[in-house]
């Protein structure tokens, strides 16, 4: 990772949800150390690589003997369970001010994530925050993160070269992503630092946001 610089300058922002907007690792705890127990897998390895990915990536990671199939069947429980458990997510700090100021800014940004739509907008509406207008979500990629197919895809709804974009993410997977497509990636929150982005955050709180004259959108990191 290079020596955080006081300005990033983007045409775009590319934002990944649990871990960058919203807290949800709770749910995600909960769920995923549920499923750990019943497949007879330590829990603690399965939550270093559940972060980030689609759940079938997820479980073909864990259990690669296991037909693809299953993987899909089972990743399917998972999201409606997910779904169905909205206790303990929040926002990040800072996220509602972040989000603010692009919308207010009319900057351009895309949410890119591993979760469905009926996931997304349940984590986004309970943390209390704006559901981006331009999305991309699982039912819109082929390949999970750590493929860079999500973030290439945001790029091109917004009409922006993929140089131009910068990627704010948390997890390991979701960097990999990010910088696999050329792009920069601002790393938020403590497991961001362990994977090598561009730059490093606490939380959205560091992250100041402004429109410059030319289109063109800085980025102050504090």
């Amino acid at each position: 990772m290079t020596a955080t610089p006081t300005v990033l300058s983007a045409r775009a922002l590319l934002l990944d949800m649990d871990g960058t907007l919203v807290n949800s690792d709770a749910v995600v705890e909960r769920i995923w150390r549920g499923w750990a127990v019943d497949h007879g897998l330590d829990p603690d390895a399965v939550m270093a690589v559940a972060h980030g990915r689609q759940g079938h990536a997820t479980m073909a990671v864990l259990l690669p003997e296991r037909p693809q199939a299953e993987n899909f069947a089972d990743n399917a429980r998972m999201l409606a369970a997910e779904t169905a458990d909205m206790d303990g997510v929040v926002p990040v700090p800072g996220a509602a001010e972040f989000l603010d100021a692009l919308i207010s800014g009319g900057l351009p940004h895309a949410l890119v994530t591993s979760a469905d739509v009926p996931l997304s907008t349940g984590r986004m509406a309970a943390a209390g925050l704006p559901y981006p207008a331009v999305r991309v979500t699982a039912e819109n990629v082929g390949a999970s993160k750590p493929d860079p197919e999500g973030f290439l895809k945001g790029a091109a709804e917004l009409g922006v070269d993929p140089a131009d974009c910068v990627v704010f993410e948390d997890s390991g997977a979701g960097i990999a992503a990010g910088l696999a497509a050329g792009m920069r990636v601002v790393g938020i929150g403590p497991r961001a630092a362990q994977h090598g982005p561009t730059v490093a955050v606490p939380d959205l709180t560091a992250v100041r946001v402004e429109a410059g004259t030319d289109g063109a959108i800085s980025l102050h990191l504090a």
